[in-house]
This record gives C-alpha cells, sequence and structure tokens, in this order.
C-alpha cells in the first residue's frame, strides 16, 4: 500500500450530451438520451443509421485553421483536457519536467486514415495532405495535448479498445506513485463515426439497428436490447500528488484510490461469461484503496447493452462487490464511446461522489431476468457515496477498474 495520496483536481469532457462537464452531467442526471439519426448522405446505405454525436462541433471551440491539421479525436482531446486544465487552475502552478500525459484512444485517427486515402484515389498522392501522418498517428492525441502544456514527465498513449479510458488513468495513477510526476492530464478520446466503423460494428452483429427510435436504441440490461450505439467524445481528468494540490491551494473533486488490471486470455472479442478477469480487477482497485466491497456504494458499469456482455459483468460485481452498490450505466444515455468511454465514465462516477446522485439507467423497460441488482433505473437515485467504481472492458480481453471517494 502506498503512502501517496492521488487526487482529481479537474475535469473536462465534450460529449454527445454537452460541450463540456457541467451541461453533460446535467443532461445525465435528467436521463437525456445523445443518440439520433444519421442524417449523412453515406449513411443512407448502412444496416445502422444512428448514432451518439458531439453536442458541441469542435469547429465552434477550437479555431478553424488549427482544426485542418487535428484529426476529429486529436480536436476533441484538446476541447477536454484545456477544460480541465483550466478548472484545476494548473497555469503556472506545476513545473512542466513534472507534468505528465497519459491519453489514450481506442482506434485513433481512423477517420483521417480513411478521408486521405479517398483523396489519394481520387486525385493522387500529390493532393494528401501533408499532415496525414500526425493526424492518423495512435499518439496523436496524446501527444497534441502534450504539446499543449508544455508536459516533459513524458506523454504516455494508451491502447487497450473500450478500456483505454480507464487504463489511462490506472497509468497516471502509478506515475505519480512512483514519484515520475507530480500532476498528469490523463483521459481519452474517440471520433470514428464514418461508414467504415459501422459497418464493421454492424457485421458483427454488435450494434443496436433501432433506426426508427434512436433515443431508445441504447438500453443496458433490458430483454429488448440488440446491441451497442456508437458514440464519440472525450474526457480529461487533472491527476495530482494530494501535497501538491494542497501547496498550491486547489480544490480537490475526489481522491483517486485505486485501480485494477487484468486480462482474460480469452476471446478477442467476446468477453468471458463468467467475468473472472472483470472480477480480479475490481478486487484487485478495491484493495489497491484500501477498502473492502462494502464500502463501494455505486458501480458505473461497463454495460454497453449487447445480450452476452451485460449480464456477465452482473455476475461480476456481485461476486466481486456485493449485491448492495446502486449500479448504472451511462451507455443508455451517451452511447458506446469505445476508447474515451473509460475516462467519461471515470468523470460520472467522480461526480456521482460529489453530488450523492446517481445518474439513471434510462430504457431500462423490461429487465433481464437475471438482473438481480439495484439499477437506478428510469431516474435519478439520491444516494450518499463515499466510495465509487468505474468498469471498463474492452476487445482483446482488457478489463480494467478505477476506485473514487471522497476527498
Amino acid at each position: 500500500m502506498t503512502t501517496v495520496d492521488v487526487v482529481v483536481t479537474g475535469l473536462g469532457a465534450t460529449t454527445p450530451l454537452g460541450g463540456d462537464v457541467a451541461s453533460t452531467w446535467d443532461a445525465m442526471v435528467a436521463g437525456r438520451s445523445g443518440v439520433g439519426s444519421l442524417t449523412s448522405e453515406w449513411a443512407a446505405q448502412l444496416p445502422v443509421r444512428i448514432a451518439a454525436e458531439l453536442a458541441v462541433e469542435p469547429s465552434e471551440v477550437l479555431e478553424r485553421v488549427r482544426l485542418r491539421r487535428l484529426d476529429r479525436s486529436e480536436a476533441l482531446a484538446l476541447i477536454a483536457a484545456q477544460q480541465a486544465w483550466a478548472e484545476a487552475g494548473l497555469e503556472g502552478a506545476v513545473d512542466n519536467e513534472r507534468l505528465a500525459v497519459s491519453f489514450g484512444s481506442g482506434i485513433g485517427g481512423a477517420t483521417t486514415l480513411l478521408n486521405q486515402d479517398d483523396i489519394l484515389e481520387q486525385s493522387g498522392p500529390r493532393r494528401v495532405s501533408p499532415h496525414t501522418v500526425p493526424m492518423l498517428m495512435p499518439n496523436g492525441p496524446a501527444a497534441y495535448v502534450g504539446l499543449e502544456f508544455g508536459a516533459r514527465a513524458g506523454v504516455r498513449a494508451m491502447a487497450s479498445a473500450c478500456a483505454t479510458g480507464a487504463e489511462a488513468l490506472a497509468l497516471g495513477l502509478d506515475l505519480i506513485r512512483l514519484g515520475r510526476a507530480d500532476v498528469v492530464i490523463a483521459g481519452s478520446t474517440e471520433a470514428v463515426i464514418h461508414p467504415l466503423p459501422i459497418a464493421g460494428f454492424a457485421s458483427m452483429r454488435a450494434m443496436s439497428t433501432r433506426n426508427d427510435d434512436p433515443e431508445r436504441a441504447s438500453r443496458p440490461w433490458d430483454k429488448n436490447r440488440d446491441g451497442f450505439v456508437l458514440g464519440e467524445g472525450a474526457g480529461a481528468i487533472i491527476l495530482e500528488r494530494a501535497d501538491h494540490a494542497a501547496a498550491r491551494g486547489a480544490r480537490v473533486i475526489a481522491r483517486f484510490a485505486g485501480a485494477g488490471v487484468t486480462s482474460d486470455g480469452y476471446d478477442i472479442v467476446q468477453p468471458d461469461p463468467e467475468c473472472r478477469g472483470g472480477i480480479r480487477a475490481m478486487r484487485m482497485a478495491i484493495q489497491d484503496a484500501g477498502l473492502t466491497g462494502a464500502d463501494i456504494k455505486h458501480v458505473n458499469a461497463h454495460a454497453t447493452s449487447t445480450p452476452v456482455g451485460d449480464m456477465g459483468e452482473i455476475k461480476g460485481i456481485r461476486t466481486a462487490i456485493g449485491d448492495h452498490p446502486v449500479i448504472t450505466s451511462t451507455k443508455s444515455m451517451t452511447g458506446h464511446l469505445l476508447g474515451a468511454a473509460g475516462a467519461l465514465e471515470s468523470i460520472a462516477t467522480i461526480l456521482a461522489i460529489r453530488d450523492s446522485v446517481v445518474p439513471p439507467t434510462i430504457n431500462l423497460d423490461d429487465p433481464d431476468d437475471g438482473l438481480d441488482l439495484d439499477v437506478a433505473a428510469l431516474k435519478p437515485r439520491q444516494l450518499d457515496i463515499p466510495a465509487a467504481i468505474n468498469n471498463s472492458f474492452g476487445f482483446g480481453g482488457h478489463n480494467v477498474a478505477v476506485v473514487f471517494t471522497r476527498p
């Protein structure tokens, strides 16, 4: 057990529910859906024609000249990181050689790659943008965040599918505990609402085809769920040594108490139906936090609205924590942000602790017969939450659980 306390001093986000943390959180607590119909011409041919697109376009926040050099995922990472940095009040308050970045993306600059390939085939190599490689490289979002704030203690780029955001946070926790940084800008981003990823997921039959009722398409744990809804966005969290934060008089939002990272060794896309890797991740995170399962009052579940994954996690939560926490899936409102999910859902977990409220799981009209845990279904739940856990599981068998407590 380490003696170094790590705290959260800033949050930032741009999501299908809002252009910042406050608007996103208000929409979550109100149970509003960010899912809508895809109106672009390219969507007409697809079997899936719904997604959770951004509420606020990057062009409303960043200069257009700058946007031309950024992949959409990089732009979203910058927007979220700028918000978190500003809230933490870090300008001039941290030694750049003690500032690190741990930021990831599950897929990265895929839209740049696909769009520039179209240009190559249609117009030839001279028309390909000279910014193509920095825009599509998977470390691009982390690199641009590091450049924005002059981070010199290391810029780490995480890629572990839908567990990316939570694993980036876990790495940030380790960097501070190991004495390699005083402050870490941690988080994740994803922006791949494009015909090829949608067609690929649809071919796997992983996505909802409820095209005529988009707001009700993402329905974790409901008997009538038929797959996840693709979303886009980014979340950023400022992690800081507690004594560093105290010395500069920072406002502490929460304590980042523990993390657990495991792998299934089971299948490239299918989760272990017994959730054995998830169970170990939750238990590791709780132990790392110096807590027991009884201390965890709320779980923001990974629950994506897929037939197999949702119920396996229920078994895991019951085994690793117990049957007492109030659980929710905010993906019912945001859709599944893939690599960005872990960061956004960690923000939701932190705010649930801060405000003593569990946001609802909407669209849970007919619960699965195996759903025997307490879900904040359809409406928010007021709850005193001293400690909570966020789960993130990803293709490849990645499992990450992170525990937050009151300051």
